[in-house]
């Protein structure tokens, strides 16, 4: 969906850039250039389709033991078993010398009056069309990455964030960066409407939603609403803490950095490991998923005792409008890390040369940042 949008954000939203190369007539070509929707959602769900079974034939071919049910934990003093509830009422259970726990997250939803009315990020999968106006409330990544990709495929499009910035988290996301991302989508698209907490949607008669927000303001006709305030695991009901392992207050499971699932007395629980979304690692992105999992199993089967995922390097894309590529530690996160003395920082920002011929209020600006630690100047962060 990124890709689409960014196919016609070039096309569409940089008519100006190709008016400068000397394409003069360009935005009277393009036109309003709309997506075929229907037909995007058809390719890309026969592509995920096509994933799926992928996977399902490479576990098959590989001697893997495929079993669809509702499962959860039943601890045996040693490395708990696992019990598999199955679609026809019959049970199972499964042991092993090792069991991982990786169930992954879910959207989260407001408690509010008509909360119902809106979607999740899950739900944008499944529209059958495009929204013409949508509301998207959050300020994470998936926020601002949802309310990028609307905007950029011609949906009219504002961003509800309930604090004073998006990405506001500034041990995870820069500052400096952060303030060029805001600026860019004051100017750019989509609208950020800040300091807004919601109230309740209204369904009206013309089946549009109103959003009616804390300090009484009414915003209309909206044909799609976006719920992206975060994301909870989906630990609840799997029997961890019936086995001893130590939960957080929001369900996520306690490890330690080699993934073992931690007891309430910091100790690992026998043969019993987790990781991706569902634990307090913090990293919800299903790459880290992905390696954490290679690394647990070199650890486990590979005779690599010491292999672990190494958290506090993760090169990490946040697909907004205009991308953002971070790695390493934060300004704030490496003064707090290192001591505030110990760290300088060497910063710009500038319109690329893609807008050379853009006139200078109608670049879009790139900020580039080093973090640097030690007399040495040691890089330890680039954003």
């Amino acid at each position: 969906m990124f890709q689409s949008a960014a196919v016609r954000e070039m096309m569409v939203g940089s008519a100006e850039l190709a008016s400068g190369l000397g394409y003069g007539s360009a935005s009277e070509a393009c036109g309003t250039m709309k997506c075929d929707w229907a037909g995007l959602k058809d390719r890309r769900d026969a592509y995920v389709k096509r994933l799926n079974g992928v996977y399902e034939g490479e576990w098959k071919s590989m001697g893997v033991d495929v079993k669809h049910g509702l499962a959860s934990l039943v601890p045996t003093g040693g490395t708990p078993a696992v019990q598999i509830e199955h679609a026809d009422g019959g049970k199972s259970t499964v042991t092993a010398d090792h069991v991982v726990v990786a169930v992954g997250g879910e959207p989260s939803h407001p408690d509010v009056p008509g909360a119902e009315l809106g979607i999740s990020s899950d739900g944008f999968f499944d529209l059958e069309t495009q929204p013409s106006k949508c509301a998207v409330f959050g300020a994470g990544y998936i926020a601002v990455e949802m309310a990028g990709i609307l905007n950029a495929l011609g949906t009219d499009t504002q961003l509800f964030c309930r604090g004073d910035k998006v990405l506001r988290n500034e041990m995870v996301f820069d500052a400096d960066v952060i303030a060029t991302l805001m600026s860019e989508m004051e100017r750019h698209g989509p609208g950020v409407l800040t300091n807004a907490r919601v109230s309740e949607l209204v369904k009206e008669r013309d089946g549009t939603t109103t959003v009616v927000l804390k300090d009484g303001s009414k915003h209309t006709g909206y044909d799609c609403v976006l719920w992206a305030i975060g994301r909870h695991p989906v630990t609840r009901g799997l029997g961890l803490e019936e086995c001893g392992a130590k939960m957080s207050g929001q369900g996520f499971v306690h490890v330690d950095r080699f993934e073992n699932v931690l007891d309430s007395q910091n100790a690992p629980v026998p043969g019993l490991h987790a990781l991706g979304d569902c634990t307090t690692t913090g990293w919800e992105l299903t790459p880290v998923a992905i390696a954490a999992g290679r690394r647990l199993a070199d650890r486990l089967f590979a005779e690599e005792p010491r292999a672990r995922f190494v958290y506090e390097y993760i090169p990490t894309v946040i697909f907004s409008h205009p991308p953002i590529g971070t790695i390493g530690y934060t300004e704030a996160a490496a003064k707090k890390e290192f001591g505030e003395d110990s760290i300088q920082v060497k910063k710009a920002t500038f319109g690329s040369l893609l807008y050379g011929f853009n006139e200078p209020d109608h670049k879009v600006m790139t900020t580039l940042k080093l973090v640097l630690q030690g007399p040495e100047e040691r890089v330890v962060g680039l954003h």
